[in-house]
Order: C-alpha cells, then structure tokens, then sequence
C-alpha cells in the first residue's frame, strides 16, 4: 500500500513540475499541449494494464510528440499564418518521432517483450507512473520548440537557427548510425553474449544517447531567438534529456546489466575504462 501510494505522489509530483513550467511560458496554448500529452499517456495506459503489455509504450511517446507539435503548429498558422522555421522545426521533430519511434516498435516485436516492465506491469500504480514520466518527457524535451512555434514571432530563421540545424543533423546522423550498427551486431549469431565495441561504440559506449542529447541541443538552438522573458526556462530540454538518459534510465540501467554480464571479463573493463561514457572521460 505504501508503495502504490509513493508512486502516485510521484506521478502527482511530475505532472505538477511539467505543467508549472507551462504556465511560465505565459502561453495559454502550451498549457493546453501539456495537458493534451498527459492524456493521451493515461488513456493508453488503460489498454496497456488490462493487456499487461508495454508494445506500444515508446510508440506511444512518438505519437505523442507528434500530436502537440502538430496542435501548437496549427493553432500558430491558424492564427499568424505560415512561418518557414515553424514548418522546418516541425519536420525536423516529425522525422525525429516517427524513425525513433518505428525502430524501438520493430525491436520490441522482435524481442518480444522489454525486459524493464517485467516487474513494472503487475502493479498499476508504478506501471501508471511509466506513462506519466513518458508525458513529462515528451512536454519538458519538446517545451522549448512548443513555445518557439507559439510565439507571435514564430520560430526566427537567423545564424542560431542554422546552427541547431547543424546539431540537429549531426546527432540524428549518429543516433541513427549508432542505432544500426547496434542491430546488426546484434543479428549476428557470432554476436551472441557479447558487447559491441566496433563502429561509433569503439570511440562512445553510448554514442545513440549521444545522438539524442545532440538532437536536443540542436532544438533548442533553434528555438532560442523565439523565447523572452521566462520562456528561457524551456531551454532545459537538453538538460533534462542529458540527465534522464545518464542517471534515470538509459546508461544507468545498460551500464549495470553490462557490468552483470561482462564485467569479469578483462576486455570488457578495458572497453570500460578506455572509451568515453558519451564523448569525454
């Protein structure tokens, strides 16, 4: 009981931060978006509890980026009318949601199963919680672009603007390469129960989480001539994507299976202790 009740405060608590930090967008319509991606995760969460599955959980997030992304764009064009950089940033995010999405829906299918949700899914307080900190992460990473595409002025094409675009690009390059060699790696039956080391894994040991901070940081970038005032405080993205990957979920979690599975072998510390957690030592 008490655990059910510390996952609700937490979800309660996540929910409260996300939103309050729409309302310092003093954009009405970004509230709205918030509120919109905290829906749409508790609706899905009630097939996905009654079925016990978590196949449509990270589809779910890129569906979910697409959804207010496409909100805000419309009510800004409806309003302003066309704005290039609002259409470019929206694409941009677009093909970001939609190839990250596929892919982890592929290799879901094909795994048959996240092993994360194993001892997730029987409970429905902490199953419930995965779903509302996926909203808090679709709303605190996609904030900056939101209130961007909001604003009277719209997304600002400028010299910042091509710049996110560069960081854009070159982390959605890498995350998309990283993520390739990683499956085919994986493919190969000489592979078995060994950790890859080759290709973009030789010079990072997560050079797709790289890629995403990368893809972040770009965003923001080209958000940042659109915000004033306290909207700067959506800048965070970054940010937030850099320690929601290293110390939640991601790098933590992959860091300590691999040290399970590899870490009595003396190449595998020497990976380790020789090649960059993202980029530096």
């Amino acid at each position: 009981m008490k655990e059910s009740l510390r996952y609700i405060i937490i979800s309660i608590i996540v929910f409260s931060i996300t939103y309050s930090l729409s309302l310092l967008t003093q954009i009405e319509l970004i509230t709205y978006a918030v509120i919109i991606s905290f829906i749409l995760q508790w609706t899905l969460f009630i097939p996905a509890y009654i079925f016990q599955t978590e196949k449509f959980y990270d589809i779910t997030g890129s569906i979910n980026y697409i959804s207010i992304v496409i909100y805000i764009y419309y009510h800004n064009y409806i309003t302003h009318g066309f704005n290039l950089g609002n259409l470019i940033l929206s694409s941009l995010i677009f093909i970001w949601a939609i190839r990250l999405g596929i892919f982890l829906f592929l290799r879901i299918q094909n795994d048959g199963e996240d092993k994360r949700f194993r001892s997730i899914k029987p409970s429905p307080s902490k199953f419930f919680m995965t779903w509302t900190l996926q909203a808090t992460w679709v709303s605190i990473c996609s904030l900056c672009a939101l209130t961007g595409i909001s604003s009277d002025s719209g997304i600002i094409i400028n010299n910042l603007f091509f710049i996110g675009v560069i960081f854009f690009v070159l982390g959605f390059v890498i995350e998309v390469v990283a993520d390739s060699q990683k499956t085919k790696f994986r493919k190969n039956p000489k592979n078995k129960n060994t950790f890859i080391n080759s290709g973009l894994w030789a010079y990072s040991r997560h050079p797709n989480y790289l890629g995403e901070i990368f893809i972040w940081t770009g965003i923001s970038v080209i958000s940042f001539s659109s915000l004033s005032n306290l909207q700067f405080v959506t800048l965070i993205s970054p940010i937030f994507t850099y320690v929601l990957l290293v110390y939640v979920s991601g790098v933590r979690l992959l860091e300590a299976s691999g040290n399970e599975k590899w870490g009595h072998l003396k190449s595998y510390k020497e990976y380790i202790e020789k090649t960059p957690r993202l980029l530096f030592k």
